[in-house]
């Protein structure tokens, strides 16, 4: 995708003068986060993890303890799974966690770090975006950022009016566009400032045009219609139902471990369902606790947790992934955040 003939953003003046407004705005306004403050290269690799589907807000304390914890890539790097993921608990997308502990140790393992944006797109966890993302602000690269932010602002600048078949094909084919606009003397803080104007003013409902800093680019901004874009088609939700068992045995919570073979909560331990151990009891109706509702992804799931009775004659040693785990000791465990919460919540009623 080419930038639109029509768009003020067309010609190489209007270009420049549209970067060095976004710079001059960014530099004022800018929010102070922990990764701009005294910035390394660390503190962008594990910010960028972490705000992947996770907002700033929820982000910022994680990182904070996070920092305190494994203050570099040597520290992560030495740090078994299983600690990562307790403090990774309840940001999910716990693959990222994962990933960026296979990172670390594979950039201790190298006698110089790579600077450019296709070598690091050979990492674990690192994609386009990513790569980008770090190479531009840590090695002052010329490669634009694409999230769902710039998707947003740049539809708008161009009144892009093709419709998108999801976010993750506008990132695809905005990129071309986003990188025609880079600012290459800044191309850092340049990304930063247009994630940023996606994030504080040009808000996905009621955007802030009046108080935009490049309203005189924005062709949607300039009409009043710029709630209009982007467009992007509406994802199929899959209703799903999932049951599970609440069992409390001599102070003990039965859960289940999740194998590590799961690509989504490997290693983590919930609330078991029936059907993962045929020895576990059949859910009885009229011992249904609490229904719960989440999504992930495009499905929207209903969880209904019953009440049961271990069996006499149930060997837990025959099911290697279920463990009845004190009440008292579950902090020590890593619970996915939902189950975390329905855990805390089912306890306290009892």
């Amino acid at each position: 995708m080419n930038l639109p003939k029509q768009s003020k953003l067309s010609d190489p003046e209007s270009r420049v003068a549209f970067g060095e407004k976004l710079l001059a705005w960014y530099d004022e306004e800018r929010r102070e986060l922990p990764w701009r403050k005294d910035p390394s290269l660390y503190k962008t690799v594990v910010s960028e993890f972490m705000l992947q589907q996770t907002r700033v807000t929820t982000v910022l304390p994680y990182l904070e303890r996070w920092l305190q914890q494994f203050p570099d890539f040597s520290a992560l790097a030495a740090a078994d799974e299983e600690t990562v993921l307790k403090a990774w608990e309840g940001l999910g997308y716990y693959s990222r966690a994962r990933n960026l502990r296979k990172l670390a140790k594979e950039i201790v393992a190298l006698e110089e770090i790579p600077t450019d944006a296709k070598s690091w797109e050979g990492f674990p966890g690192i994609g386009p975006y990513v790569a980008a993302a770090v190479t531009s602000i840590s090695f002052g690269k010329p490669v634009a950022v694409v999230d769902g932010n710039v998707v947003r602002v740049l539809s708008r600048l161009l009144s892009i009016d093709d419709q998108f078949r999801d976010g993750a094909s506008a990132q695809r084919q905005l990129r071309p566009i986003a990188q025609d606009l880079i600012n290459e003397d800044r191309p850092g803080d340049y990304n930063q400032a247009l994630m940023e104007l996606g994030a504080t003013t040009c808000h996905r409902q009621t955007p802030l045009c009046t108080v935009c800093p490049v309203l005189q680019f924005c062709r949607s901004g300039s009409r009043g219609d710029a709630e209009r874009f982007p467009r992007i088609a509406k994802r199929k939700i899959d209703r799903v139902t999932v049951e599970r068992l609440w069992v409390v045995q001599d102070g003990c919570l039965l859960l289940r471990r999740t194998p590590s073979e799961s690509k989504r909560l490997a290693g983590l331990m919930e609330l078991p369902r029936p059907e993962e151990a045929p020895s576990l009891p059949k859910p009885r109706k009229n011992k249904l606790l609490t229904i719960k509702k989440r999504s992930i992804g495009n499905q929207a799931i209903e969880e209904r947790i019953y009440e049961a009775t271990l069996p006499q004659e149930i060997n837990l040693d025959d099911c290697p992934d279920l463990f009845l785990m004190p009440v008292q000791d579950l902090d020590t465990v890593t619970l996915s955040a939902p189950h975390r919460k329905w855990v805390k919540d089912l306890l306290a009623s009892q």
